[in-house]
């Protein structure tokens, strides 16, 4: 019975575009561009590096890294969108999936499926280790750990009920210092709760309780750190 082959990566993203404005910028020819990439560990024709200015190739991540490097310019410059996904993010800090298990502590193969699944399992200190080797904010941290619904159940029910009731559970997914977080929780749930009386007028529409978290959350680390 023949062995079933794993499916093929995902194209990294690239823009063709952007490698050849960066190359003629820069006053080089492919050939030059070839000679840069053999001195990166990535040894190619210089016809291949007119494949991917072309756009008919699409260059792996070794040799995207190894293109940026060549080029002198980061490797989200040449990808032509904004990181996406974990791998995304990971190759925009030119890192191979070894070296960012081998920083957050994870093996191989866990970090692999991470990437992979969309599912994030590590701990609170893993995650806060992945947004800072990644260089990720809150908001996406939570959406590529798969926290998004989960969140926006707790802070639900924050503006709903107590808010003391949903801080531990919240704080496992918001890596934030527990002063900040209560304060950003009683602010949110005080803003959503407004007492009504017989014949009151109607209370006015709130934004959405996860918007408006961050927002908050924003405002108290900015005078946290004494930014006007």
């Amino acid at each position: 019975m023949r062995r079933r082959q794993p499916p093929a990566p995902a194209p990294v993203p690239f823009s063709p575009a952007a490698a050849r404005a960066h190359r003629t910028a820069l006053g080089l020819t492919v050939e030059q561009v070839a000679d840069g990439l053999a001195a990166h560990g990535v040894r190619l024709l210089p016809g291949h590096v007119l494949g991917w200015e072309d756009g008919l190739l699409p260059p792996t991540e070794e040799q995207l890294t190894a293109l940026a490097r060549t080029l002198w310019c980061p490797p989200a410059r040449l990808m032509g969108t904004a990181p996406a996904t974990l791998r995304d993010h990971r190759i925009a800090r030119e890192l191979t999936q070894d070296q960012a298990a081998r920083l957050l502590g994870l093996t191989p193969t866990t970090y692999r499926q991470a990437e992979t699944t969309g599912r994030w399992t590590g701990n609170e200190d893993q995650t806060r280790l992945l947004a800072r080797v990644l260089a990720l904010d809150l908001p996406t941290l939570i959406r590529l750990t798969g926290r998004t619904a989960d969140l926006d159940a707790r802070l639900r029910q924050v503006v709903q009920g107590r808010w003391q009731a949903q801080l531990h559970p919240v704080a496992r997914l918001v890596p934030v210092a527990p002063a900040v977080l209560e304060h950003v929780l009683a602010a949110l749930q005080s803003e959503h709760h407004t007492p009504t009386s017989w014949g009151a007028a109607p209370a006015p529409t709130r934004p959405d309780p996860t918007a408006r978290f961050w927002h908050l959350l924003a405002e108290a680390e900015a005078e946290a750190d004494g930014t006007p």
